[in-house]
């Protein structure tokens, strides 16, 4: 019975990127398309998750960058 309210969910279930539906090749996405947009956020630094700790020395990422007013 649980398999069957999964396939249910699954063939409601939108894409995140574009909210059309989902197939089957691609889930949770609807297309390539939508999966590489998605992959290039998380490399690119759209999609951060939040952590207490500290970077470490010699992570780029790490680079604070100057505010307007302290040049």
């Amino acid at each position: 019975m649980a398999e069957v309210h999964s396939i249910a969910k699954a063939r409601r279930s939108r894409c995140p990127i574009c909210r059309k539906p989902t197939a089957p090749d691609f889930r949770p996405f609807c297309s390539a398309r939508c999966k590489t947009l998605d992959l290039g956020r998380w490399l690119g630094g759209t999609y951060r998750v939040p952590t207490d700790e500290e970077p470490e020395e010699g992570d780029p990422a790490a680079v604070r960058r100057p505010a307007d007013d302290e040049e």
